[in-house]
């Protein structure tokens, strides 16, 4: 039997070759985008959920996070760190890194907080109430006065101290008992849930399900309370800006604030939040007259 040569070719030939040639033109799947967000150690579990929100969104973008005191970000940035995204838990520090000339735009309010004090489950200093916090021995944990929940933590003292039922003197005697100062909340926490604290200032926020089994939790009045004010915006040498632009307005859309305010974050656009502007907080140096 005499084989067509050309007819074979044609019939199983062309047609691999043709295929093999649309395997060659066919673009390579577009790898996925790595956008870096710095935001401080409070929001490390909202932003965690907010991420993978975010990525189903757009899947063609990975968020990767930077959890650290608002400060450490600062420091960070001002050492030529490359990010995205600045999320701060004040607007001191986010003020600071705009002074440096890195923030692209206008930082967004988009969430506020407020301080607790929590302590141990079983509670072996026997704290019923805030004012305990000045009996001697008492060892308490804050922030540093440079992360914002520390500044917010000492506002709240002075409050407290003007407030009726509390001693004059309620902010040197708690400052008395001040065995440690943490470089963020997260630390703050750490120290409690472990005893090796008696009490410490916290956001309301790091309460979590988890932290909430081995902590009782103290509420500061109202009026003395402190609302702290989260800003956020991109950097201006944001590797990924399209990608930042669109994280920090779904963080500012309909699910981004709903995933916030499930995990207890005040609303940034709601004013009924508002409490009277904060006086300053003295320095640690402070001494008692």
């Amino acid at each position: 039997m005499t084989v067509n040569k050309s007819s074979g070719l044609r019939r199983f030939g062309f047609p691999l070759l043709a295929a093999a040639v649309c395997l060659l033109a066919a673009p390579p799947a577009r790898a996925a985008e790595t956008l870096t967000v710095f935001a401080a150690a409070s929001l490390s579990e909202s932003f965690t959920e907010i991420g993978r929100a975010f990525e189903k969104v757009d899947p063609g973008v990975a968020v990767r996070f930077n959890f650290a005191g608002s400060q450490q970000l600062a420091a960070q940035i001002e050492q030529g760190a490359v990010a995205d995204v600045l999320a701060s838990a004040d607007g001191r520090w986010m003020d600071y890194v705009r002074g440096l000339d890195r923030i692209a735009g206008e930082p967004r309010l988009f969430a506020r907080n407020q301080l607790v004090v929590i302590v141990p489950k079983k509670n072996p200093a026997r704290i019923e109430r805030l004012r305990d916090l000045t009996r001697p021995g008492v060892k308490i944990v804050i922030a540093a006065q440079a992360v914002p929940v520390g500044r917010y933590t000492r506002t709240a003292l002075v409050k407290l101290a003007r407030t009726n039922g509390f001693p004059p003197d309620f902010l040197f005697r708690v400052r008395d008992n001040v065995v440690s100062q943490e470089e963020n909340v997260k630390a703050v926490v750490g120290k409690v849930q472990l005893g090796e604290a008696d009490a410490g200032f916290v956001y309301r926020t790091d309460v979590t399900p988890a932290v909430a089994r081995k902590v009782r939790v103290f509420e500061i009045p109202e009026a003395a309370n402190v609302l702290a004010q989260y800003p956020v915006a991109m950097l201006k040498d944001a590797p990924q800006p399209v990608a930042a632009q669109a994280f920090i307005a779904f963080l500012l859309g309909q699910e981004g604030q709903e995933i916030l305010r499930r995990h207890r974050f005040l609303p940034a656009a709601d004013p009924a939040a508002a409490l009277p502007s904060a006086a300053p907080a003295p320095p640690d140096s402070a001494t008692r007259r």
